[in-house]
């Protein structure tokens, strides 16, 4: 289950299954869970907890030191759920001492070739980020978000769930959940119907967000006041969790 040529420390924790590839190196404080597969020429470093039958591919760099400058060698933390698919090239990096210190990723995620996850993120499950896509610092990214390849997300940035981020796009800004965004800077362009329907979202659900939707993006409103009308409408959970997560924003949204 582990090839000969694999370099494996000998403080790391290895459960049982766990497959590992030729030229892998494996550092001391990390720990895989049953059932994971590691490819060759992987490096894994850091204080790093991968979960169960993830499967990482060649090349990727999983919990190397953040980039940030201000990192000062700190005990930090990459903290990855199970089922989650980590393809060529791909780089996660652990947390800061300012931001947490641990980066963590949900379940069943699937990060494409080159996609980057850096220091202090949150990402949730059944995220996918296509190949190139970037998070800076900091970033979180809700559960079924779609990040197009090379398209990058701003240090503090929140995207909501079940958002779809066109390729290429820049996001400065918080993406409302339930939404389509693109360009650069992105904005807001429309509901991502296609993707909730699959999901199994109720038309009587989709009909309320069109309205609270047509409130927030379309309508002549100042923000507070849309937020206002939805509330008197005795919005469902669908439309609370949509509205709940634009008053928390700190960065303003992709309006």
């Amino acid at each position: 289950m582990i090839h000969p040529t694999a370099l494996i420390h000998p403080g790391a924790r290895l459960a049982e299954g766990v497959k590992v590839g030729p030229y892998t190196i494996i550092g001391e404080h990390v720990t895989i869970g049953a059932g994971t597969e590691v490819g060759p020429h992987v490096v894994i470093e850091g204080w790093t907890e991968i979960g169960e039958e993830n499967r990482i591919f060649q090349f990727a760099s999983v919990g190397a030191d953040t980039q940030d400058l201000k990192f000062g060698g700190e005990k930090s933390y990459l903290k990855i759920g199970d089922r989650n698919k980590i393809r060529e090239f791909v780089t996660l990096h652990r947390g800061t001492e300012g931001g947490g210190e641990e980066t963590v990723i949900g379940d069943d995620c699937l990060f494409m070739a080159y996609a980057h996850v850096a220091h202090d993120c949150r990402v949730g499950n059944h995220v996918i980020l296509a190949n190139g896509a970037t998070l800076a610092g900091h970033v979180e990214v809700a559960d079924w978000a779609i990040l197009g390849g090379l398209s990058a997300v701003h240090q503090f940035v929140r995207v909501g769930a079940h958002v779809m981020i066109s390729g290429g796009s820049m996001v400065a800004q918080d993406v409302a959940p339930f939404t389509i965004a693109q360009g650069d800077r992105a904005q807001t362009v429309g509901l991502n119907l296609v993707g909730l329907k699959r999901r199994g979202f109720e038309e009587d659900q989709l009909k309320q967000l069109k309205a609270a939707y047509r409130l927030i993006f379309r309508s002549d409103l100042r923000l507070e006041e849309a937020l206002k009308k939805i509330a008197e409408g005795s919005p469902g959970d669908v439309v609370g969790e949509f509205v709940d997560f634009i008053k928390q924003s700190q960065r303003g949204l992709a309006r």
